[in-house]
């Protein structure tokens, strides 16, 4: 992994934007990634590792996160060779988060920010940056404000680097995080306005999990009340299935039986398929954007 991305500067294959990232990351000696395993923050991790003097990857576990999720950016940090440090968040426990206003992920980065900047500050690490990228100025996400307060960097963004092209970045450089689903915290399920419980936390986890298993990737269940709206894929890739592919009998009823074990009394399809970011509809158009 360590000769990777110098293979890109060495044959003089690096765009600007990557030079850029390098370039800035270099300047920054020691780092802390806030480091979910996901595609940007793995990626983001291994150019770091390469370009700065050390890094140490610094995953925050809460109750928004799934338990595969932590799973995922320990066995992504151990393959990268880099210091890996989880920290515990206890968000249920506060209430400007649990009330889920619109301001629900700015109160939440600011817990997370801080318990990271602190892990930093032990480990010896000078700069604390996060993996944003550039496409998330386009959706509501009042976590980046938190992000700025604290003097967190987003790297990635400031390159002007894509999701795109963060993946196909990651291809090129051997990553399996290239083509992994686009991750988001649970909360991220339940509508602004309804209280955030464990209990709802988990019966959407549990709802994912199912759907996994049945070999929907990257879907969403989203929760409201007693009704569990299903966003999947509305193409499939690879052996992954299709919107389509629920409809049929028996795989409708298995989804159907397990979400009513759960804890759901109603099951719908949203035809639209996955939409990141869908809830942030409610807000109107005046959110959208704003940061």
């Amino acid at each position: 992994m360590g000769d990777v991305f110098f293979f890109f500067l060495i044959k003089g294959r690096m765009s600007e934007k990557l030079k850029n990232l390098v370039r800035n990351l270099k300047a920054y000696g020691k780092i802390a990634v806030a480091f979910s395993g996901g595609v940007d923050s793995s990626f983001l991790a291994g150019v770091a590792k390469d370009a700065c003097e050390s890094v140490a990857a610094i995953t925050v576990k809460s109750a928004f996160q799934s338990c595969q999720e932590a799973v995922n950016a320990d066995q992504m940090a151990r393959t990268m060779g880099i210091q890996h440090v989880v920290v515990q968040a206890r968000v249920l426990e506060n209430s400007k988060i649990v009330q889920n206003t619109n301001e629900r992920c700015y109160f939440c980065k600011k817990m997370i920010f801080s318990l990271v900047k602190a892990r930093a500050f032990q480990l010896g690490m000078e700069t604390v940056v996060h993996g944003a990228n550039f496409d998330d100025l386009a959706d509501y996400r009042p976590g980046l404000k938190a992000a700025r307060e604290m003097g967190v960097i987003a790297p990635l963004m400031d390159a002007g680097l894509t999701k795109q092209e963060i993946r196909d970045l990651s291809r090129r450089a051997g990553l399996e995080t290239w083509n992994m689903d686009a991750q988001s915290c649970l909360a991220t399920r339940i509508p602004y306005g309804d209280m955030i419980t464990l209990k709802k936390l988990g019966m959407v986890e549990n709802g994912e999990r199912v759907l996994s298993s049945l070999g929907f990737s990257g879907a969403r269940v989203r929760l409201h009340g007693e009704i569990a709206r299903i966003e999947l894929k509305s193409q499939a890739k690879g052996q992954d299935l299709g919107m389509n592919r629920i409809l049929e009998v028996r795989l409708r009823q298995t989804v159907v039986e397990s979400f009513k074990r759960i804890g759901f009394k109603y099951v719908a399809l949203d035809l639209e398929g996955y939409v990141m970011g869908s809830m942030n509809r409610s807000l109107g158009d005046s959110f959208q954007g704003q940061k």
